[in-house]
């Protein structure tokens, strides 16, 4: 029998590792550019490949977690994004540079899935919480990888320290390969079908859909923020930068401190306070004039993401629990498109009308939430608790 604290300490050891992945090729860029000198097309068609390899690591790991457990997957990916480490430290060839990134990819998409999924199975009670505090853990590793890679860049090159984090990742999968996880829900066999079925339910393609605009207007923020402090406040990029991380301060902050105000305050009433307060900082950063105000309306505004992913995917948890990795993966997918998708489309409006419609188009986006989560809760509000 699996012991859920020790279930959920290895979940938030594996989205402390899918935080540093995530934030780590943005890190060496410059200095992955210089060694191979690359223009931006080639730069744009390499960064790319991540996002590329997390949601094919998104679609694979629910069926599988269902079918299989999560234990093997555990320390499977994380060998994966150990070898992935090692190819970005000491790649010598494009073509070896270009596949370590996307296996660092494709283990993150699992990893982030799994970790969540997960901690949904071993939550009988305040699902919501739980990933709200799992979530924290994804902020640390975000936040402490470029804190590690600033303080040891002044006595350490870097391919010495991703190969040093590479090597210590060894001790995680040392770790989840001595504890027990729950066992798989369908060892027999995945019941494809049933699962198939999970793509014509209306409340897994809602809950779904809000993760699509929520994970878009997320990917606004970490994408064109920097751009945004540049031109239109004449901001330095070390401060664009600044900004960008005390935004992820927030939400982390905010997650803390969610996991205590879910066990007490409907999560839906949550869920409306988060997107009243992003709407408030990006009125605040649409009618900022100096850098501090835009600076306090992108704290806001994270403050504001805190609560969306942990609540959704609770309730999808708690819809689907039978095949909750399945139903995980979709939701994943389809969050991660919405990313690639509302950016893809800013690209244009910002080319076309300028960097300064970012406030604009955010507002737009939750305009598309607010009426979402009134649907989903006249939806589901019946089958589970809001």
């Amino acid at each position: 029998m699996y012991k859920k604290n020790q279930v959920f300490a290895a979940a938030c050891i594996g989205l402390l590792l899918f935080g540093i992945m995530l934030i780590t090729q943005g890190a060496i860029l410059p200095s992955l550019k210089e060694k191979f000198r690359m223009n931006e097309i080639i730069s744009g068609k390499l960064v790319a490949l991540l996002p590329i390899g997390i949601i094919a690591g998104s679609l694979v790991f629910g069926p599988i977690a269902d079918r299989y457990g999560y234990k093997m997957m555990f320390i499977l990916t994380t060998l994966l994004m150990v070898a992935a480490f090692e190819g970005l430290a000491f790649a010598n060839s494009f073509l070896l540079l270009q596949v370590s990134i996307f296996v660092l990819g494709f283990g993150g998409g699992i990893i982030n899935g799994a970790t969540n999924a997960v901690v949904a199975d071993i939550s009988s009670e305040d699902k919501e919480a739980h990933l709200s505090l799992l979530g924290v853990f994804f902020g640390v590793g975000a936040l402490g990888m470029p804190l590690l890679l600033g303080i040891l860049s002044k006595r350490f090159d870097y391919p010495a320290i991703l190969s040093s984090v590479g090597i210590l990742m060894v001790l995680t999968v040392i770790y989840f390969s001595s504890i027990k996880f729950p066992a798989p829900k369908h060892a027999q066999g995945l019941p494809v079908k049933q699962a198939l079925k999970l793509l014509k339910q209306p409340a897994l393609l809602l809950t779904s859909f809000f993760l699509f605009f929520q994970s878009g207007i997320e990917g606004l923020i970490n994408n064109w923020t920097t751009t945004f402090l540049q031109r239109n406040l004449g901001a330095l990029e070390k401060d664009a930068l600044f900004a960008l991380s005390l935004n992820l301060a927030g939400l982390t902050i905010m997650r803390l401190l969610l996991n205590r105000l879910l066990k007490k305050i409907p999560s839906f009433k949550i869920m409306i306070a988060s997107l009243v307060i992003t709407a408030a900082g990006s009125v605040l950063l649409l009618y900022a004039t100096t850098y501090t105000s835009a600076l306090a309306a992108l704290i806001i505004i994270g403050a504001g993401f805190a609560a969306s992913f942990p609540v959704i995917l609770g309730y999808i948890g708690q819809l689907y629990a039978n095949l909750s990795g399945t139903a995980f993966s979709i939701a994943f997918v389809i969050a991660l498109s919405g990313n690639a998708l509302i950016n893809y489309v800013f690209g244009f409006i910002s080319n076309a009308y300028g960097i300064q419609q970012l406030p604009v188009f955010l507002l737009s986006i939750l305009t598309c939430l607010f009426i979402l989560i009134f649907s989903i809760r006249k939806t589901i509000s019946s089958k589970i608790k809001m």
